[in-house]
């Protein structure tokens, strides 16, 4: 194809999308022309018709149709654009029947969808999904009526099932979590909190003796503090476990004694008893159900043809011989298309192409880095102090210590709560003898690090081997800006930085907050601190290496192929390097991104409210200067190692050939119900996502967010919330009033929490967004 053809197609695309928006808005206006069902051989019987025929389909193109389609299926309803559109009736050769609305070939609407096996669902629709407000009944009597998103049970919804069990309140992500109620058939109730389909949090069991527990629970049983009441007014207070050796209490009697044999692990096998139903599942879920391509004679040998913006232009060349653009007749339609196309031509020769043309050069995938660091030996430089922090290490997690609770006293976020142990070469009672130099080891607050590798659910001895084990350590090539030095485990799980002395009394002033909004907020994308300590090395000048253990980010079954570090400033926030040295280890910024990521609607509106939450948390800490560190790993590339683009959404019915590289509904269909892998999945952690691609008009710093292309790329996400621990302090209030005589004071990084805050949230609203 030419160049003057290629932007002659590109303005006639723009053009017949502005034709069929008018259309469409004409045809909600005026209502709809319906026209008899005709077949395939009405239009070839007599070749004197077919132009008869051309021309009255190009301006009656919504219509009834009445079908049998070539697998078998059968249709009858309104027809648009090869599509059913409209409201419709449609019977797979399954068994599988829908009645209700549609959009260009999608379910869209409300509809009632049937199984054969007697399930049914009646309600909201969208873009082929359960999505919105509606109800389904099960083969065997169990119903849900409430609210859906992409087939999922999300928001408040009323479940009775089949075994006489019900729950009524909020669901995520198809299963019980937020407030809520379950009621068994017997006539016991719990009434609270939920997680993940589990009792969890605060709630009351209600016996239908009389008899009730409330309190603290985790999985289905009491865990920390609750109460225990009789009907007679008695009742047992205490800290509750499965665990004989956490579980403490007293009674109290209300005058009689009837209750004083009462043992409190009694409570424990007779909840056994009471199991949360997990109901039926759906059998088919109807965006799996696809339609039967059927092709008209008006499209036979004519190709569909992708769009510049990643669409499949449905019914492209009929469209094309119907306005006979390109030949020699001037009817009215024509010649006023004529006049739309040359005015567009004018537009897109001013604007040069560039844009056009750039966003059409194939991406490739960045060349792949070393494993990054260099492994501290012996004779390395910090090889006795890669020791010292095993060896202390190795004591604070393995010595014994009472099993941690949760619920911390405020004693334990006291900054003095610190140990310090004395470890000489020799070893003492309490320290083992090493090869290293003498040193001195503190803990800071360990119960509350001990509770946070509770909560983040690290294995003790996992923790030590990754760390302590026999593989060293390695330090990566260059210290961060900070001047702080990375260390990185062998197994990738951990990330060791050296702390600045401000820095540790950041983290220890806000280590109370910190703590409860990660209990709070177990998806908080903000970054995981494992443990806090300090090596103290002897000799002349005594020097304190304070140093902090945190959660690799990147550790990932999938390879990472670019890395971004965003902030929403401009000033600076390009990386320095050269293309040709750019590999898949370096961190880019805000103004070297060339995407918006486009998130699946339940995980986007888990996201949004996370980002808010952890934002709020940060600002009230008076914390500025964090960054969002987003990882990409490509799906599909060629032996080339060109980025194979995979298109927007295809219309229902395409064929393989025509839906190219994607992540197909089929694979998303599989992966939404099943909750275990929703839970690998997590937010921030191994997501999958779109990545839209994007072109910047100028290389202002002004655009930090570039237009859309409409490619779009098929993607796995990870990306969490790092450097934490710079607070405004006088330092940045002064290079805010220094950099602000230079440049736009909104354009800096060190600006007000409050304002931090604000424009980083605008700006990671702006590069993620739903997938609609």
């Amino acid at each position: 194809m030419s160049k003057e053809q290629s932007y002659v197609l590109k303005a006639w695309e723009v053009t017949l999308r502005k034709t069929q928006q008018a259309k469409k808005r004409a045809n909600s206006v005026f209502g709809t022309v319906s026209v008899s069902p005709h077949t395939d051989n009405d239009v070839t019987s007599d070749e004197n018709d077919d132009e008869t025929t051309t021309n009255r389909s190009s301006l009656e193109e919504f219509y009834l149709a009445e079908r049998v389609l070539p697998n078998g299926d059968y249709y009858t309803g309104q027809w648009y654009d090869n599509f059913p559109h409209g409201q419709g009736k449609y019977l797979w050769t399954d068994g599988c029947m829908y009645i209700g609305e549609w959009y260009n070939g999608k379910t869209m609407g409300h509809g009632k969808f049937g199984w054969p096996s007697g399930a049914t669902y009646e309600g909201e629709f969208k873009s082929g999904y359960i999505d919105g407000i509606g109800t389904y009944t099960g083969p065997s009597g169990d119903a849900y009526k409430g609210q859906w998103v992409m087939n999922l049970k999300h928001g408040h919804g009323v479940k009775s099932f089949a075994n006489g069990d019900a729950y009524d309140g909020e669901w995520r992500r198809g299963l019980q979590e937020g407030q809520g109620k379950y009621q068994w058939s017997d006539g016991c109730h719990y009434t609270g909190e939920w997680k993940n389909g589990t009792i969890y949090g605060k709630g009351s069991f209600v016996w239908t003796n009389g008899n009730r527990y409330d309190g603290c629970w985790d999985e289905g049983f009491p865990r920390g503090n609750g109460t225990y009441k009789w009907d007679d007014g008695s009742f047992y207070v205490g800290n509750w476990s499965k665990d004989p050796e956490e579980m403490n209490g007293t009674y109290y009697p209300s005058g009689n004694e009837g209750n004083l044999e009462w043992d409190p692990k009694d409570l424990f096998s007779n909840l056994s008893e009471y199991t949360i139903c997990s109901g039926e599942r759906v059998p088919m879920l109807p965006s799996q159900k696809k339609l039967s391509v059927w092709n008209s004679s008006k499209r036979i040998e004519k190709p569909r043809r992708m769009s510049v913006d990643g669409r499949v232009s449905v019914g492209v060349d009929r469209a094309f011989e119907k306005m006979n653009m390109w030949g020699n007749e001037t009817g009215e339609e024509g010649s006023d298309l004529r006049k739309e196309l040359d005015a567009e031509l004018m537009r897109l020769d001013a604007e040069g192409f560039q844009s056009l043309k750039s966003s059409h050069l194939p991406m490739k995938l960045p060349k792949a880095g070393r494993k990054q660091g260099v492994t501290i030996s012996k004779g390395h430089r910090n090889y006795d102090l890669m020791l010292n922090l095993q060896l202390g290490i190795r004591h604070s997690v393995g010595r014994q210590a009472p099993a941690a609770s949760l619920d911390l006293k405020p004693s334990a976020f006291d900054p003095k709560d610190k140990i310090w142990r004395r470890f000489p070469r020799e070893g003492t009672k309490h320290t083992p003898p090493h090869q290293s130099t003498e040193f001195k080891w503190k803990d800071y607050c360990p119960l509350v690090f001990r509770s946070l590798r509770k909560l983040f659910k690290v294995d003790s001895a996992d923790y030590m081997l990754s760390i302590c084990g026999d593989d060293a350590l390695r330090e990566l090539s260059s210290p961060g800006k900070s001047g702080s030095f990375f260390y990185l485990t062998n197994d990738d799980r951990y990330m060791i930085k050296t702390m600045k002395k401000s820095e540790t009394k950041v983290l220890l002033r806000m280590l109370a907050a910190y703590y409860n909004h990660v209990r709070a907020f177990e998806n908080s994308l903000v970054i995981r601190f494992f443990g806090l300590h300090c090596v103290k090395l002897n000799g002349p000048t005594q020097k304190k290496v304070r140093f902090v253990i945190m959660g690799n980010l990147f550790r990932s079954k999938y390879s990472v192929h670019r890395r971004f570090d965003l902030k929403g400033s401009s000033l600076g926030r390009t990386t320095d390097k050269p293309e040709s040295e750019i590999d898949s280890n370096t961190i880019l910024k805000d103004q070297d991104l060339g995407f918006i990521f486009r998130l699946q609607k339940a995980w986007y509106q888990e996201f949004t409210r996370q980002i808010d939450k952890d934002c709020e948390f940060l600002e009230q800490e008076r914390i500025m200067d964090y960054s969002l560190l987003v990882g990409i790993h490509f799906r599909e590339a060629s032996v080339a190692r060109e980025l194979i683009p995979s298109g927007a959404r295809t219309p229902i019915g395409e064929s393989e050939e025509e839906a190219g590289h994607r992540l197909s509904r089929s694979e998303v269909d599989e992966l939404l119900p099943d909750p275990s892998r929703w839970a690998s999945i997590r937010l921030g952690t191994n997501m999958p996502a779109r990545a839209e691609r994007t072109m910047r008009k100028s290389d202002t710093e002004l655009e930090l967010v570039g237009e859309p292309t409409g490619e779009f790329y098929e993607v796995v996400m990870i990306f969490g919330i790092i450097d934490i621990l710079q607070d405004y302090d006088i330092s940045k209030k002064l290079e805010h009033a220094y950099k602000s005589i230079q440049y736009d004071p909104t354009s800096i990084s060190a600006v007000d929490p409050r304002l931090y805050s604000r424009r980083f949230r605008d700006f990671i609203f702006k590069v993620f967004t739903d997938d609609i």
